[in-house]
């Protein structure tokens, strides 16, 4: 059973105070109200987690976070006075009857009035008082506040609100003309008649319905449009900003990236691992910089000894007979499909013009997970050129014989004491081919680096498969970091010169500083990592769609299939993309400071990687994020098709062209 006390903390531990909430006394009350006991039944398991949930009469109880936010930003205190508009579920309010001497909370539904006075009676908080009415008017005999919070949104400040603070209190209130774009206002009373306000970003509420708010059918009863408020909506701005891009095979729609060509690596997102328009992007966004301005390294979240295979049919080099065909294992769909093989064969005939191989384009995976594919190739290697030190390497991997095919079962059978022992084994063979490839580092070493970073692969393999099985962020932070430093290692193989194109997620190369993965989660990426290292010489890259197909699977290792994609929601920056009315388009965000100040807020964002549960897509997909800060650019499509998986008719029959991607 759920521990929700110990979830309690943890919100107030992860989502408050990680996020930058300090008042001691808000988080103390934070973990001391039962959330659980202010949600409708059946929600109970999801009190916790940092996200609005429904409540009856269409409303919602706020997220923890934006309640901690709007009572930080009212500055209460012991001893204040409080008027809260908009009860909703009673949460807020009996998290301020915590901290403060009285809460006095407007509710204009009877149901939700009277559900959050038989709360607070059951819960002994005393110093609340609950009416139901008209928010807008305020409480005038209860007049003057300390501070007063409203939990919607409205055409700006009610006047009779703001006549009802004293002197330096504070009013809190989501404003704007638009009902779908509001920002976060604190309006103070400095004197008599004179006031200060502060703009403290987007946010989204449900609207103020009342005599100084909205009507029912959210238009302004007073007719009046504050003057505070933007004069363009947010899509309004994206669309001013959105640099239209034509078909991929238009030289102008690569040529719109040529101002990221200076750049020592640009990474190219996905929003989904089985977007065709993705991948099209991005082979035509790398076919220009890989032509127009020498790029010549093409690193994929692949498995390295599944890309090697490819790197060698592109460069021309010798086929390895006791390689296996690259891209066997779950999701085969994910680089063995049309868009990805026509990419590759445009790779070799380009390569095939470049006479040295030092200034080919080389292919190579960055992925962590072929563990046997490795092994493999380190002890052909070895076959070849040393028999002797062959005959060690596979009685050091003798421990992992076992778990080659398996190898996520590895980390249970870590747990016994034998594992140190394949531990220091695997990392003394890795020792040994990283040795060989110093000694030889003067020869054209192509062999030995593939086979020096199959040894790599596989000692990080081992400590990943055996800290996935306590689960947490460990095993997250292990495989984008291996994967950074892959890139590393390839960029230090390739020269002081050499420029990269990295091909891999949205939640691999947006900055997840910026994103529930690294706020909540503590996880890095290899995006992050690229930021810290490489400074403004990388360009990270985002792409995002509204709706379409998609190829994804429903379970892991389950069969794919082609499913519709849901439109997106509300209240995510993919619906402020659609709602810009551009069917395609580059978005630049420093190219306008205001806009990307707004684009800074954080939102929704989605995320498909190759499985897909529309059913549950809020909870599985979506996660808040700040794209501004997250990405240097964003790439939208607003409706996109699934990638088309290579089937039968691509077998190989000794025809040059269907190898490495037969079968």
């Amino acid at each position: 059973m759920l521990d929700l006390s110990r979830e309690r903390r943890r919100m107030v531990d992860v989502h408050l105070s990680r996020r930058g909430i300090h008042d001691r006394e808000i988080l103390q009350a934070m973990r001391e109200v039962p959330r659980e006991a202010f949600v409708d039944p059946g929600f109970e398991e999801f009190a916790y987690e940092d996200g609005p949930l429904p409540i009856a009469e269409g409303q919602t109880i706020s997220q923890p976070y934006i309640v901690a936010f709007m009572l930080e930003m009212a500055g209460i205190g012991p001893g204040d006075q409080v008027l809260e508009v908009g009860t909703g579920s009673g949460y807020a309010a009996a998290v301020m009857s915590r901290i403060v001497d009285h809460v006095y909370t407007i509710e204009r539904h009877a149901g939700l009035a009277e559900t959050a006075r038989r709360r607070f009676e059951k819960l002994g908080y005393r110093n609340v008082e609950v009416r139901t009415g008209d928010g807008t008017k305020g409480w005038p005999e209860a007049a003057p506040f300390d501070a007063i919070v409203v939990a919607a949104s409205g055409p700006g400040a009610p006047l009779a609100l703001q006549q009802q603070l004293d002197v330096g209190g504070r009013l809190i209130i989501p404003v704007g003309e638009d009902p779908e774009e509001q920002r976060l206002l604190k309006v103070t009373r400095t004197g008599a008649s004179t006031y200060s306000e502060e703009d403290f970003g987007g946010v989204r509420f449900v609207p103020l319905i009342g005599e100084e708010g909205w009507r029912e059918d959210n238009r302004i009863r007073t007719g009046r449009a504050p003057s505070h408020l933007p004069t363009r909506s947010l899509p309004q701005m994206i669309a001013a900003a959105a640099e239209p891009l034509p078909d991929f095979d238009d030289p102008a729609f690569a040529g719109a990236f040529d101002r990221y060509a200076e750049r020592r690596l640009v990474l190219l997102g996905e929003a989904s691992h089985g977007t065709s328009e993705f991948y099209r992007a991005r082979a035509a966004i790398t076919r220009r910089l890989i032509e127009k301005h020498g790029f010549t390294i093409v690193a994929v979240e692949a498995d390295w000894p599944d890309a090697a295979a490819i790197d060698r049919y592109v460069r021309h080099r010798r086929h390895s007979p006791t390689a296996v065909r690259p891209f066997q294992r779950f999701p085969t769909w994910m680089w063995r499909n049309i868009e990805v093989a026509a990419f590759v064969d445009w790779l070799r005939n380009h390569n095939r013009r470049i006479r040295t191989s030092k200034r080919q384009t080389g292919f190579y995976g960055l992925d962590i997970y072929n563990m046997s594919g490795s092994i493999a190739a380190v002890l052909d290697y070895l076959d070849r050129v040393d028999p002797e030190a062959a005959a060690i390497a596979r009685q050091r991997y003798g421990c992992l014989t076992p778990w080659q095919k398996e190898p996520s079962t590895y980390g249970r059978a870590a747990l016994t004491s034998g594992y140190r022992e394949c531990e220091e084994a695997v990392l003394k063979q890795c020792q040994d081919m990283l040795a060989r490839q110093i000694e030889h580092a003067g020869e054209d070493g192509a062999e030995l680096f593939d086979a020096a970073q199959n040894a790599r692969l596989i000692a990080s393999a081992e400590r990943y498969y055996r800290i996935m099985y306590y689960g947490g962020s460990q095993s997250w932070n292990l495989r984008d970091t291996h994967m950074f430093e892959t890139l590393q290692h390839i960029l230090e193989a390739r020269g002081p010169s050499a420029r990269a194109v990295v091909w891999a997620h949205n939640s691999h190369i947006g900055d997840a500083r910026y994103t529930d993965m690294g706020i909540s989660r503590d996880e890095v990426n290899i995006g992050q990592l690229c930021r810290q290292r490489f400074g403004d010489e990388v360009a990270l890259i985002g792409f995002g769609t509204h709706t379409g197909t998609v190829a994804a699977a429903r379970d892991w290792d389950s069969d794919m299939e082609v499913m519709s994609v849901q439109p997106s929601r509300e209240d995510s920056y993919e619906r402020l993309c659609h709602d810009a009315g551009v069917a395609r388009f580059l978005l630049d965000p420093g190219s306008d400071p205001v806009l990307r100040d707004r684009l800074i807020e954080r939102r929704l964002e989605r995320f498909i990687g190759v499985i897909y549960r529309p059913e549950t897509e809020l909870h599985s997909h979506y996660a808040d994020a700040s794209l501004a800060r997250q990405f240097d650019a964003f790439v939208w499509f607003d409706e996109t098709t699934a990638v088309t998986p290579l089937g039968p008719e691509h077998a190989a029959g000794g025809v040059p062209e269907t190898y490495p991607f037969g079968v």
